[in-house]
């Protein structure tokens, strides 16, 4: 396996992520992040196995309770508890990211206003406060950082090897690994019930010459003896602390996640973190480093049995984007099923068995509507906005949405709603305009694909991060009607009343904000159109289906008004890395779900 890519440091991360973070409690204990509220426990489940994962308190925001000095490993869950972490796991990324929006939504406000202080501490400046460190700093006065009561050696509940984290602080807040600044995280000697130092997770982020990393097998540079400017070693390194908790790790074979840190555009901070799995240290040694004092080098294999590696699979889709042919060189059996029809590529592939069923049917970017429901008194909806420029609150779309836009000025949806107004052929601002984001379709390169588990699925070979959007679902549009026959007749329908309103959770940050009140949103009314897939259909129509989804489906009007006919828009729910499967919660499932997937 060929070296990673070597990542370089980041000295605003590595440097000043520990005073970013004390900024931001200082910030929070100003009063710049607003009241505490009453929290409500989350319901445990019967469990076959240790409860391990920290439930939300209850009470007003408090001190950060310590993190726990019991050291823990998971037993084997059942397919009922696994849902439930990772729903738990889901809950407080959810709640991270959409506090993250909020702020920065509430800080390009504040700006626009001038007011840049916080609290009359002039030296407080918000655009000094990392985002994503106020929302760590928030969930945590709430009591909502999970796996605090235990240390967990080993894999998280609710963690899957190959996650894919935008923040530093997410790693903190899930207890994947505690620290905001040091790269080994480890039960003290004061903390172990042995008296000995217990290491219990790593970052692999770049930071040390001396680091080898070959994926399988890696060479981990212990900490101390850096410049913090120059990031080079200036004297030797000591065995102790997290040096002396790898070695002791070694000694009694605990052990180690190890999480990735890879550039990536597509993040804020242009690094992504991937977790890679358990490893094991097998050997330690005091070595002469690169700039010539002592370094403790750690030999570390990962343990067999495990899903790919998240940096592994990162890298293999973007070679798959620039050749795909030299890395998979049979299987495909189209590189783009759409024929042009998406503005990016949707490939097709199978080295399962001779199935070329998704050949046969065709391409449709966009569903066709009944021209009784988007024409006539349904066509204008009472016009577009007015704005030459890009909108902004107070025009006739934000009242739409009720007061607010639903997207960030990076098209991720901020909260979920009923439905969603964008702009369309009727409002006057340009194509550029924040609140045109879903008609645009595809943004990312999604490939159909053959799957031994699941039949046929979908997976992508870009990054898409959490609350962005992914592609619709698309067919021919019925009315109920029509539907009645059709479905008398067998064919495939997909009915949208059966999703389940998981845009509810996109979003929602009352577990911080008890007393927060969700803007006055437009009514849905029944849906009792369905779509017909059985002879043309898009991407959309062969995600998988599970209880624990990983994208959703959000209503949206831009064309046409008539909202008892609204686009069915699939947004992430978490970030998805690249080649993982996508997976939606069909609610009741129709005879078509075993079609499209067998």
């Amino acid at each position: 396996m060929t070296p990673l890519q070597a990542l370089p440091p980041n000295p605003e991360e590595e440097s000043l992520l520990a005073e970013y973070y004390r900024l931001a409690t200082l910030y929070l204990s100003s009063g710049g992040a607003g009241a505490a509220g009453v929290l409500v426990p989350a319901p445990t489940p019967e469990a076959s196995s240790q409860a391990v994962a920290q439930q939300p308190g209850s009470g007003s925001a408090k001190k950060r309770r310590p993190r726990s000095s019991e050291l823990v490993r998971v037993s084997s869950l059942s397919v009922r508890d696994q849902i439930y972490f990772r729903d738990l796991v889901r809950r407080a990324r959810i709640t991270f990211e959409s506090l993250r929006g909020i702020l920065l939504r509430d800080d390009e406000r504040a700006e626009a206003l001038g007011l840049t202080g916080v609290g009359g501490i002039g030296a407080i400046d918000r655009r000094r406060v990392r985002a994503d460190l106020r929302a760590a700093a928030l969930m945590g006065d709430r009591d909502l950082w999970l796996n605090r009561d235990r240390r967990i050696v080993g894999p998280i509940p609710g963690i899957s090897v190959g996650d894919a984290f935008f923040f530093r602080m997410e790693l903190c807040v899930l207890g994947v690994h505690g620290q905001v600044q040091a790269g080994i995280d480890f039960l003290t000697a004061g903390q172990s019930a042995s008296g000995e130092p217990i290491a219990t997770s790593i970052i692999v982020s770049g930071g040390y010459e001396d680091d080898d990393d070959r994926g399988d097998v890696l060479v981990y540079t212990g900490h101390g003896g850096r410049d913090p400017n120059l990031h080079k070693h200036c004297v030797d390194q000591k065995l102790e602390g997290g040096n002396l908790a790898l070695e002791r790790s070694m000694a009694y074979g605990i052990e180690i996640r190890v999480i990735r840190a890879v550039k990536s555009k597509r993040s804020p901070v242009g690094k992504v973190y991937f977790y890679d799995g358990l490893y094991k240290v097998v050997d330690f040694w005091l070595d002469r480093g690169k700039s010539g004092f002592g370094v403790y080098k750690y030999k570390m294999l990962r343990m067999e049995g495990q899903e790919a590696m998240g940096s592994v699979n990162f890298r293999l889709a973007e070679q798959l984007k620039v050749n795909a042919l030299t890395y998979r060189p049979t299987g495909y059996l189209s590189f783009d099923i759409s024929m042009g029809r998406e503005i990016m590529p949707v490939a097709l592939y199978n080295d399962v068995d001779d199935d070329r069923d998704p050949l046969l049917f065709e391409y449709l970017a966009r569903p066709i509507f009944p021209s009784s429901a988007v024409q006539g008194k349904f066509a204008q909806g009472g016009g577009g906005c007015e704005c030459t420029d890009s909108c902004s609150i107070g025009c006739y779309c934000a009242e739409r949405n009720g007061g607010e836009f639903a997207y960030d000025k990076f098209g991720a949806l901020l909260r979920g709603k009923p439905l969603v107004y964008e702009c369309g052929p009727y409002c006057r601002c340009p194509p550029s305009c924040p609140n045109r984001v879903s008609q645009k379709g595809l943004q990312n390169r999604l490939e159909v694909f053959r799957s031994r588990e699941t039949g046929w699925g979908v997976r992508s070979l870009d990054l898409i991060k959490a609350g962005t959007f992914i592609c619709e679902f698309s067919g021919i549009v019925l009315t109920h009607q029509q539907s009645e026959i059709m479905s008398a007749n067998g064919d495939c329908l997909v009915r949208p009343s059966r999703f389940p309103p998981r845009w509810l959770d996109w979003g929602d940050v009352s577990d911080v904000y008890p007393e927060y009140v969700a803007p006055n949103n437009p009514a849905v009314p029944d849906l009792k159109f369905s779509i017909d897939v059985s002879r043309a259909r898009n991407v959309a129509c062969y995600f998988s289906h599970s209880c624990s989804p990983n994208v959703f489906v959000q209503f949206v009007l831009f064309d046409h008004y008539n909202i008892a006919y609204p686009h069915l828009m699939i947004f992430a729910m978490e970030n998805i890395p690249p080649l993982r499967e996508l997976s939606i919660d069909y609610g009741m499932i129709d005879e078509w779900v075993g079609k499209l997937t067998m």
